[in-house]
Formats: C-alpha cells, sequence, structure tokens
C-alpha cells in the first residue's frame, strides 16, 4: 500500500508540478499585493485570510517538493509565524518583528529552492515553468523584505521614511519598498540611511536588473525553442 501510495504520489507530481508554479504565483501575488495592503488599511479579516493563504502556499511547495528538509523547515516558519500572532494579542514587542521577519526569510529561501529545482529541472521548458521563474523574481522581493525588516530593528533609523515596528503596515510599506528597490524605480520617498541598508538595496538593485534580463529571458528563448518543431508540424498539417 505505501508503494502503491509512494508511486501515485510520484505520478501526481510529474503530472501537475509544472501547474502548480503558476498557482504558487498566483496565492503570492494575492498575498504581496491583495492581502498586505488591505491588512495595512485596517481589515481585519485579512489577517485571517493571509493566514490560509500562507498555508496553501506551504501546501503546494510541499505537495511539488516531497522533501522532508523543506517540511521541516516549513513548519519551522510556519510555528515562528503563529507564536508571534498569539504574542501580538497579549503584549505587542520587537520580538513579533523579529519572529515574522525570520519566518518569512525561511518561508521564501525554502520556497525559492523547491520553485528553482522544477524550473529548471531537466525536461521542456513550458508555460507554467516562465511563470515560476517570475514567482522566484517575486521570492527575491521578499527575502529582502525580511531582511529590511531585520536591519530595521536591529539598527533604528536605518531607513528614512518608514518605521519599522510592530504594525499592520509595516509589511505593506516594505513590500513597496522592496519592489521599489528591486525594479530600480526609485521614488525616493523612502531611503536606505545606514551602509548596511544601503548595501542591501544596493545588492538587490543588482538582481533585479541581471535576473529578468538573464534568466528569465532565457527560459522564453528556450520556450519558443521548444515549440519550433509543434509549429512547423501545424503549418505542414495545414498544406
Amino acid at each position: 500500500m505505501t508503494a502503491d501510495f509512494k508511486s501515485g504520489l510520484r505520478n501526481l507530481r510529474e503530472q501537475f508540478n509544472d501547474p502548480v508554479l503558476t498557482v504558487l504565483t498566483a496565492l503570492l501575488v494575492v498575498m504581496m499585493f491583495v492581502v498586505a495592503p488591505l491588512q495595512a488599511a485596517g481589515h481585519i479579516a485579512f489577517q485571517a485570510i493571509g493566514f490560509f493563504v500562507a498555508l496553501a502556499i506551504i501546501t503546494g511547495a510541499l505537495f511539488m517538493s516531497g522533501s522532508t528538509a523543506a517540511l521541516i523547515a516549513m513548519l519551522i516558519a510556519f510555528g515562528m509565524n503563529l507564536v508571534a500572532a498569539v504574542h501580538r494579542l497579549s503584549a505587542p514587542s520587537a520580538l513579533d518583528v523579529y519572529l515574522v521577519s525570520g519566518a518569512w526569510l525561511i518561508l521564501a529561501v525554502t520556497l525559492g529552492w523547491v520553485v528553482a529545482r522544477q524550473v529548471f529541472a531537466p525536461g521542456r521548458v513550458t508555460y507554467h515553468r516562465i511563470i515560476g521563474a517570475i514567482l522566484l523574481y517575486f521570492l527575491i522581493s521578499l527575502v529582502f523584505v525580511a531582511l529590511f525588516a531585520l536591519v530595521g530593528q536591529l539598527i533604528p533609523k536605518a531607513f528614512s521614511g518608514i518605521a519599522v515596528d510592530d504594525s499592520s503596515a509595516l509589511a505593506s510599506n516594505l513590500i513597496y519598498f522592496s519592489f521599489v528597490t528591486l525594479t530600480s524605480t526609485g521614488y525616493g520617498d523612502v531611503v536606505p540611511a545606514h551602509p548596511i541598508a544601503r548595501s542591501l538595496c544596493n545588492l538587490e538593485s543588482i538582481i533585479g536588473q541581471l535576473y529578468p534580463a538573464i534568466l528569465i529571458a532565457r527560459l522564453v528563448t528556450q520556450e519558443l525553442g521548444d515549440g519550433k518543431p509543434d509549429r512547423k508540424r501545424n503549418r505542414e498539417k495545414k498544406r
């Protein structure tokens, strides 16, 4: 029975791993660009929605990887987030920011590892794998969100224009700043003031410029190249 179950699960992964990349991307987009801003706006219900979206992301990642190490890392991250949520109800403090930041750092790195294994796995480059590469781009931003929160807590006034404290708006503010940095938009309303913060921003900007130009462009080129035989056969059939 165990052997049949493992065989069936392996077959499911082979069939659905690529589509799961697209599902995970959609869930992360909802988390970062819908749930976080609405939490910042004071809609308490979206805290619960964010919890279930995060749980769905973890479930999808575990289905795709089947890795014990990934399972342990994500359980640790989930536990840290849960402890912070419970602690915040009784006595909000800087500890909550450390716990949540550490949890999202672990989650983003682990999820990035799982996604990268699937995106760059042997086989045909599909539409879903290209979407997975975009998911990796989003996860890079999420890693820096966690790092910015940790630096902001450890170094007072590391950033100008943003308060790194235990508030419902912190996640949305840091996501905004991280994407502004990653895309080199540079509005100037939030700026790094400490050398370590500036160094992190420089690193994120460099990654943000090189990643789409090199890796995503390469995957798109491979996908177009892999599809040429199929398109050629279709044209021959029409003749």
